[in-house]
Order: structure tokens, then C-alpha cells, then sequence
């Protein structure tokens, strides 16, 4: 069933992040909102003024006890390592389950059944394009895929066979303010290091769709007040693509730079990673949502709010 987002009390776990930090900020107009997160990526310089934080660790039943309580209207858990190519695989996956299944534990021991996720496109592996939501079978070729793939089948249980109502979003690549390890910023702080050469992993024509953050949080709010269903699996992304050469052409633009690109060669970034990647929005689209932008604008407006402030971190400690 729907839920309108006005007057709830809402846990966001993963709240100093990206998206989590922008949903927290959009929600707390009209809800009592509590962010949870650990630090151990996000900052607490990103939840926003006037929503209250916990600092927990959703790999702790205690520190999700904490947050989980039954004055919940609708948790969206956020919490996870969200790195494809993180050092240590293991790690990664069983903690991303191990947070999933402890928040699902707690509320439904707390009788809060309401439950927004991130999961991400990686779970579709490497696909035909636009890959809409029943395309099968899902084959993911990274650890992290294989995490949010085991994430989506416990919540599709609790969906299916305790009563919970589920919001599951499958990410295309989101983008935006304040965002550290993804290709935008990387290639700025490159390139504020050295203007003259860029390095580009792989042979650039790996091509992704890529949405901007703040469509990203009104695209998860549509979602859950307007679809109907115990398990409501929604795709979250732009109808178009831009390749990594692309972004880099961007980003130059965005700097005043004219870089010569040095391509480390072969069809992908690293192990694990989804060469070309565009999801169907159709099943969004008919739940009518449509992306503000395009994904090559979204591009270019990340780059634009990164680049400035990179900028000035890098300006502040030359001058230090």
C-alpha cells in the first residue's frame, strides 16, 4: 500500500551519505526525521539542520535496536558498503546482509513494516539495454551486485510472508553534491593535480546512465506514495547514457581544461565492473515520474557542484 510522507516519523539508516542525506533533508519538511550511520563513509557535516542523528552501526543489534523503534512509520535503510570494487569482497557482502537482515529483525519484533531500499543496477549483471525489471535471470558479476541481490531476496520474503510492505529502487549511477570515489570526482581531483593529462580507466566507451541526486530522492518519494503493491521493485534512472570519455569531456568543459586522455585499455574499469548499463524506466514512467534531465545534464550539473567545491578544498590547503 502507498504511504503519504507528511506528519511520519521516519528512520533514514545511512543518512550522512549521498542520497541519504538529500532524502533526510527533503523528508524533514514534513516528517520527524532520525538519521542513522556509522561515519564510516558519510560525514556528519551532511545530515541536515534540524533532523536528529544517531551514530550506529546497523552491523549491531544493539545500536539497531536503538534507532528501530515501534513510533517508526517507514524506515528507508540506505546503510551499506556501496563501493563495486571494494578491497575486501567478504567483508562487503556479508555486512551489507547482515544490516539488511538486522533492521528487517528489529522492526518486525517493534511491529514497523514499512521498508524503503537501495539496491542498485548491479544486479542485473551485464544485460540487454533498457533492462526493465522482470528481465531474468539476474546474474550479477560483482560482489556488491551478489550483496544487493541477497537483499532483495530477504525482503521479498518479508514482503511475501511476514506482512511487510517493501519499496525496493534499483540505482542506475547517481550523482551530485559533495559525492567522493565515484568518476566525477576522481577525474576532477586528477585533473586539478594535473591539468595537462587524464587518466581513464578502461577504453572510455563504457557508457552508463547517470541521474542527479535530487531527482533521485523525488523519484524514491513517488514511489512510495503512489505504488501499491507488498513488494514494489522500481528501476531509478535517465532514458539515456553517457560514456566515460563523455564525462571527461564534460568535466573539462566544466574546468576551462583541454586534457590529453590516457586510456589504461580494455572494455572495463576493473574487475566486476557492468561495461554498459542503461534500465528501462517504462514501469516508472507509467507511475508517473519522469527524470528532470537528461543523463549527460545530470552529468554536467554534478560536475559544476563538485568542481567548486573541490576547488576550494584544494585552495584551502595550498594556502595552509
Amino acid at each position: 500500500m502507498s504511504l503519504e510522507l507528511s506528519d511520519k516519523r521516519i528512520l533514514v539508516t545511512g543518512g550522512a551519505g549521498l542520497v541519504g542525506s538529500h532524502l533526510a533533508a527533503r523528508l524533514a519538511a514534513d516528517n520527524d526525521v532520525l538519521v542513522a550511520d556509522d561515519l564510516s563513509k558519510g560525514t556528519r557535516e551532511r545530515v541536515p539542520d534540524g533532523v536528529e542523528f544517531a551514530q550506529a552501526d546497523m552491523t549491531d543489534a544493539d545500536d539497531v535496536a536503538e534507532v528501530v523503534t515501534e513510533d517508526l512509520d517507514i524506515v528507508f535503510h540506505f546503510a551499506a558498503y556501496t563501493d563495486t570494487n571494494y578491497g575486501n569482497p567478504r567483508q562487503l557482502f556479508e555486512e551489507n546482509t547482515e544490516m539488511t537482515y538486522n533492521v528487517l529483525e528489529r522492526m518486525q519484533e517493534v511491529g514497523v513494516s514499512e521498508i524503503a531500499f537501495t539496491s542498485s543496477s548491479t544486479v542485473y549483471g551485464e544485460a540487454p539495454r533498457p533492462t526493465p525489471e522482470d528481465y531474468a535471470p539476474l546474474e550479477p558479476i560483482s560482489i556488491y551486485g551478489s550483496s544487493k541481490l541477497a537483499d532483495e531476496g530477504l525482503l521479498s520474503t518479508f514482503a511475501h510472508s511476514y506482512d511487510f510492505t517493501v519499496y525496493m529502487y534499483r540505482f542506475a549511477n547517481i550523482v551530485g553534491p559533495k559525492q567522493r570515489g565515484n568518476v566525477i570526482p576522481d577525474f576532477i581531483e586528477k585533473l586539478l593535480d594535473d591539468p595537462e593529462t587524464l587518466e581513464i580507466l578502461g577504453d572510455g566507451r563504457q557508457e552508463k546512465s547517470y541521474l542527479h541526486v535530487e531527482d533521485c530522492v523525488d523519484a524514491m518519494c513517488h514511489v512510495v506514495e503512489n505504488a501499491e503493491r507488498d513488494l514494489n521493485v522500481y528501476n531509478l534512472g535517465t532514458r539515456t547514457t553517457t560514456s566515460v570519455t563523455t564525462i571527461a569531456d564534460i568535466i573539462s568543459d566544466v574546468m576551462g581544461l583541454d586534457p590529453d586522455y590516457e586510456y589504461t585499455g580494455g572494455d572495463r574499469g576493473w574487475t566486476g565492473d557492468v561495461p554498459k548499463m542503461r534500465l528501462s524506466i517504462e514501469k516508472l514512467s507509467a507511475l508517473g515520474w519522469e527524470p528532470a534531465v537528461s543523463s549527460d545534464d545530470s552529468v554536467r550539473r554534478a560536475a559544476e557542484e563538485l568542481y567548486a567545491e573541490l576547488k576550494t578544498e584544494y585552495e584551502t590547503a595550498a594556502s595552509e
